[in-house]
């Protein structure tokens, strides 16, 4: 249960004044449902203001606030012309204030002749000084307004201003918290008490030392949850799985495996052989053979005895992963089935049933999986597939399907830094596989302007004339909740005007069987182009597509741009991934365009993802399952992992765990960041 005196900040968003209906939709929009979320939505920025007597003092470029008396209005004829009002300050210095199609408001809020304030940024115009839409108030007001403002990430329908009233009352809801940091840790660091942090950071941003704290109370939440599920899984037993490699042996592979795969098989083999039960994390680059050594480890599973449960994503992966085992396992006696949302009726009670008599070897599915009503006759080995998508609680619920807990392999295509590995998988051991399967070829990248559209065109049609197929995925538009679906549909729509129903599409909105019709056509060759949304992004098959065009390749993160660069290069030819850029480039879009044209190596992108992206969004996707980290800037990880660790051993190993006094405000703090699961797991293990 959440300690009491954490529900006023876990209590909904609309328990905060002022938010109703209208104002809980941009709220929404950017993750905010709860109190907590107001309270840890961080100013990413601020606004300096000087405050100036007269204009003698003000700097082009400044945020400044004045006094000053509207003389003459100019302008604002007709709708589309700028309303100027021209005033004055107590020097006689004449100041613009400029209104776009709002000249009747402008007469309102600055009637001639009446002392007001302003505040804005100045620029130079013409011989004047200008201010476009400034906010005008009365000179009372602006005496209270801060010499420093935060700058929120905001959503259509939300202004600054309510941001920040709402972090104020999210603030005013953070009660005064036990300290769990070890004492002379807080004592070197000099840092403030939790609730202390939270208040001087939302009221200036600036201030490293309280942002400093507050990313280290996140750290050191999730490292001690990490600590405690590895501490929970090597105190149970298992049960010890040794095949006899009778299953293994009798399939028919195209090829020899790699090294690597080799590699990694003989350390999944050799854990599932002990009592303790294995809790391993298999990284791999897109396309470096994950699945083939995930089947090895549920065959040696069924030789065991055990039945093997594979765990996907999504639906699309869950009947790519049945079609594949299905068709690898023909003939060698292994019964294979699939449960997902979409199996119903006779159908799902036959699987039910075949799962708790134990005529079925190995599952595949979504989530459905682990549901109540699912019961395994003896539930040997989980398979979690693209780990990112499913949190710490999931896994363990998965794991409580069996009398005994059972081995845990888990996978991602997601290269993870060196230095993330602990932040995500530290309860893990990690086994990688760092060499891609013979017939692989390189993907040859090229970035491009979006100007060059029309050429782009020509060429994707010389690809389909030529056999070839294709992917066009559009970008992630963060401004509408639906924006990305509508770039889809709307790039669609303009490329069947030229190559007809030849064009295919699939976004995150359609319903399952919709989506699984679009990409079995695709799959199967009757659609030459697959327009998609990030929804490709995981494990779709196609050794045919050999060309993916990314629109907006400077919208994504290099992780993501990396994960769906590995949807081509599946087959024997060439294969070409095209990055379409917008005109105006950041310093660090154009450093991460660059390096995808440069290299290949998902490792190497994975660890410069992080130095020009921060840990925040290191997995790419915002759909992840896994809680990203909120507070914790990314110049801290590091150093901060390091010390969050050794601190969080400490507490188990030397002062009495979440029993002795520091380990109950520790278990506070696990509440509050969320990481919670690992003291259900402490309860029930």
């Amino acid at each position: 249960m959440r300690p009491d005196i954490l529900n006023p900040l876990f209590a909904e968003v609309e328990a905060l004044k002022g938010v109703g209906a209208a104002l809980s939709k941009p709220l929404h929009r950017l993750g905010i449902r709860r109190v907590i979320d107001t309270l840890f939505h961080l100013p990413t920025g601020w606004i300096d203001r000087r405050h100036l007597a007269d204009l003698d003092g003000a700097e082009p470029g400044r945020q400044v606030v004045l006094s000053v008396t509207p003389a003459e209005y100019r302008g604002g004829g007709s709708p589309r012309a700028p309303m100027r009002v021209r005033a004055t300050d107590d020097a006689g210095n004449n100041l613009l204030l400029v209104f776009f199609g709002k000249g009747g408001w402008a007469r309102k809020l600055l009637p001639l002749g009446e002392r007001r304030a302003v505040a804005g940024k100045v620029e130079a115009y013409d011989q004047y000084l200008q201010i476009v839409h400034p906010d005008v108030m009365t000179p009372e007001e602006a005496a209270a307004l801060p010499a420093r403002e935060p700058v929120y990430p905001l959503a259509e329908g939300l202004a600054g201003k309510k941001m920040q009233a709402l972090a104020m009352q999210a603030l005013a809801r953070a009660p005064e918290l036990p300290e769990w940091i070890e004492p002379s840790l807080l004592a070197k660091r000099g840092w403030p008490s939790w609730r202390e942090a939270m208040a001087r950071i939302h009221a200036d941003p600036a201030d490293g030392m309280a942002r400093a704290r507050a990313g280290y109370d996140e750290l050191f939440a999730n490292q001690l949850a990490l600590t405690l599920v590895r501490a929970s899984t090597r105190a149970r037993r298992g049960v010890p799985l040794e095949g006899d490699g009778r299953l293994r042996g009798a399939l028919k592979l195209p090829y020899a495996p790699t090294g690597a795969q080799a590699r990694a098989t003989a350390e999944i083999l050799a854990d599932m052989a002990q009592v303790r039960p294995m809790i391993r994390l298999l990284q791999g680059d897109v396309g470096a053979g994950k699945t083939l050594v995930a089947t090895f480890a549920m065959l040696a599973a069924v030789e065991g005895g055990a039945q093997a449960a594979l765990l996907a994503p999504t639906e699309i992966l869950a009947r790519q992963h049945y079609a594949t085992l299905s068709r690898t396992l023909t003939g060698i006696g292994v019964n294979v089935a699939i449960l997902t949302s979409r199996e119903k009726g006779r159908a799902r009670e036959s699987t039910l049933m075949g799962l708790a008599d134990g005529s079925i070897d190995i599952l595949i599915g979504t989530h459905s999986i682990f549901q109540e009503t699912v019961s395994y006759k003896r539930l040997g080995l989980v398979v979690v597939d693209e780990q990112h998508r499913f949190g710490v609680a999931q896994r363990m619920m998965l794991q409580a399907k069996a009398e005994r807990p059972p081995h845990v392999l888990v996978m991602t295509a997601t290269p993870i830094p060196r230095t993330l590995t602990l932040t995500q998988y530290g309860e893990m051991d990690v086994s990688r596989l760092d060499e891609l399967p013979p017939g692989r070829q390189p993907i040859e990248t090229l970035v491009m302007g979006d100007e060059k559209m029309a050429q782009v065109v020509d060429g994707l049609g010389r690809h389909i004339e030529g056999g070839g197929q294709a992917y066009w995925v559009c970008p992630l538009v963060e401004e509408t909740e639906s924006g990305d679906m509508a770039a889809a549909e709307s790039r669609a729509a303009v490329l069947r005007e030229r190559f007809g129903d030849r064009i295919g599409l699939v976004h995150g909105r359609m319903k399952g069987p919709d989506k699984d019709a679009v990409m079995e056509a695709f799959a199967a060759g009757r659609i030459a182009v697959l327009v998609a949304t990030t929804v490709i992004e995981v494990g779709v098959d196609v050794p045919n597509a050999t060309l993916i065009v990314i629109e907006g390749a400077d919208r994504f993160g290099l992780a993501q741009l990396h994960q769906l660069r590995g949807r081509v290069g599946r087959g024997g030819g060439l294969s070409r991934c095209l990055l379409l850029r917008g005109s105006s480039l950041s310093e660090t879009a154009r450093a991460r365009l660059a390096l995808m044209r440069d290299t290949t190596d998902g490792f190497l992108i994975a660890e410069k993802d992080l130095e020009l992206r921060g840990a925040g969004e290191i997995l790419g996707t915002r759909q992840s399952g896994e809680a990203a980290f909120r507070l914790v800037p990314p110049e801290m990880l590091a150093e901060g992992l390091a010390t969050a660790t050794d601190d969080a051993r400490l507490l188990i190993e030397r002062d009495g765990g979440l029993e002795g006094p520091r380990g109950a405000a520790a278990r506070i703090c696990l509440y509050l960041f969320e990481r919670d699961a690992a003291v259900g797991l402490l309860r029930s293990g």
